[in-house]
C-alpha cells in the first residue's frame, strides 16, 4: 500500500469514526496545578495567568484575543533534553532544533492504576514492566511509554494533586531501572499522569530524578500531567505530543492528542 493511500485510509477512518481521537490533555488556566519546589532549591513557575486584550470593545471592536503568563512546563507538557542539565549539551535538544517525526509514535499505556490508587508512593518496577510485555508484548523502538495511575483525575485540586506533606511529594513513578531499560529499548520517551515524570521522592532515588536524569542524558523526551489515558487501549495507539516551537525552549504545554483505534 503506497503512503497515498494510507493517508486516505487514515482520512476516511477519522470521518467515520473507526478512528477516535482522544484528548490526553488537561486543562489549562488559573487553577492548573503547578510544580512546587522547596525554597531553598529553586525558583518556582508562576500560576497561569490570562488576561484580556479585547473583546468586541473599545480595544478591538471586531475581535477578542487574550495575553498570558505561562511557564513552559505547566499543565501538560512537553520536556525537551535541555530541561535538565544531563541534556544541556545537545543542539538538537531544544523545542525549536528537535526531529520533530520523533513525537508522532505509537504508545505503550502501562495501566497500575490500581496500585497507585492503593500505594501513592508506587514505583513501577523490572517487574512490573516484564510481565505488562508479557502480557502485551513487547515494547520497542521509537515508541512512547505512558504510566497510567489515572492521577488526572486528582487535577481539579492542586493540593490532592501535588499530595505534599512535611515529608515531601507522594505521587507515583518509575525507578531508575525502569527508566535505563526503557531507554536501552530504543523509546522515544516516558510519560505521567503526575505533575512531573519522576515519583514524588525520587529525589532520594540513585541517581536523583531518574527519569529527567536518565532521559534527558540519553536525547529523549518527557510528557508531564497527561489526561485520559484510561480511554486508551494498551497498545495499538498513536500519540501525538508536540511541542511548541519556542526558540531555546526547554519545553513547552501540549495539546496530547491520541489516534485510538476503535472496534
Amino acid at each position: 500500500m503506497s503512503a497515498a493511500n494510507l493517508l486516505t485510509q487514515l482520512a476516511e477512518h477519522l470521518a467515520s469514526g473507526g478512528i477516535e481521537v482522544v484528548d490526553c490533555t488537561g486543562t489549562l488556566g488559573p487553577d492548573t496545578p503547578i510544580l512546587q519546589l522547596p525554597e531553598d532549591f529553586a525558583r518556582n513557575t508562576p500560576k497561569v495567568e490570562i488576561h484580556k486584550i479585547s473583546e468586541y470593545d473599545d480595544d478591538g471592536p471586531f475581535f477578542a484575543w487574550n495575553w498570558m503568563v505561562l511557564g513552559e512546563h505547566t499543565g501538560t507538557h512537553f520536556d525537551a533534553p535541555h530541561h535538565w542539565v544531563t541534556g544541556k549539551d545537545f543542539e538538537d535538544g531544544y523545542t525549536d532544533t528537535l526531529d520533530i517525526k520523533r513525537v508522532v509514535a505509537p504508545v505503550n499505556v502501562l495501566d497500575f492504576s490500581a496500585e497507585c490508587a492503593e500505594d501513592p508512593d508506587f514505583l513501577l518496577t523490572i517487574d512490573h514492566v516484564n510481565a505488562w510485555e508479557a502480557e502485551h508484548g513487547e515494547i520497542k523502538a521509537g515508541e512512547w511509554v505512558v504510566l497510567r495511575s489515572d492521577w488526572d483525575k486528582r487535577a481539579h485540586d492542586e493540593a490532592l494533586f501535588l499530595n505534599a506533606n512535611e515529608t515531601g511529594p507522594h505521587t507515583p513513578g518509575p525507578t531508575a531501572e525502569v527508566i535505563e531499560y526503557l531507554i536501552g529499548k530504543g523509546i522515544v520517551g516516558w510519560g505521567s499522569q503526575c505533575i512531573g515524570t519522576d515519583a514524588g521522592l525520587a529525589g532520594g532515588m540513585t541517581p536523583p530524578f531518574p527519569a529527567h536524569n536518565l532521559l534527558h542524558a540519553n536525547n529523549r523526551f518527557g510528557l508531564a500531567s497527561l489526561a485520559n489515558l484510561d480511554k486508551l487501549p494498551a497498545k495499538g495507539a498513536i500519540l501525538i505530543a508536540a511541542p511548541l516551537k519556542i526558540v531555546k525552549g526547554t519545553g513547552s504545554p501540549i495539546r496530547a492528542l491520541a489516534l485510538v483505534p476503535k472496534g
